[in-house]
């Protein structure tokens, strides 16, 4: 797996939703997408002005089935 950086959930919405994913529903910090054709559900939360670390993020892209090295490309 390549090597993944903290990331503003700003960025990690854009890049998810170059993979397709699509924004479904939201409760208080936390935003939900899915992908309309593998029906993956990922959570994001996007508190603004924090990062998320690269623990979780490995979690979110693991969650969206993909690589480290797909995600890193979307961003």
């Amino acid at each position: 797996m390549g090597k993944l950086s903290t990331v503003t959930a700003k960025d990690a919405v854009r890049a998810l939703k170059r993979a397709g994913f699509v924004e479904d529903r939201q409760k208080g910090s936390h935003l939900v997408l899915i992908h309309p054709q593998t029906r993956a559900r990922v959570v994001i939360p996007v508190d603004s002005g924090r990062t998320i670390k690269e623990p979780l993020l490995r979690a979110i892209v693991k969650d969206a089935g993909m690589t480290s090295e797909e995600f890193i490309d979307l961003l």
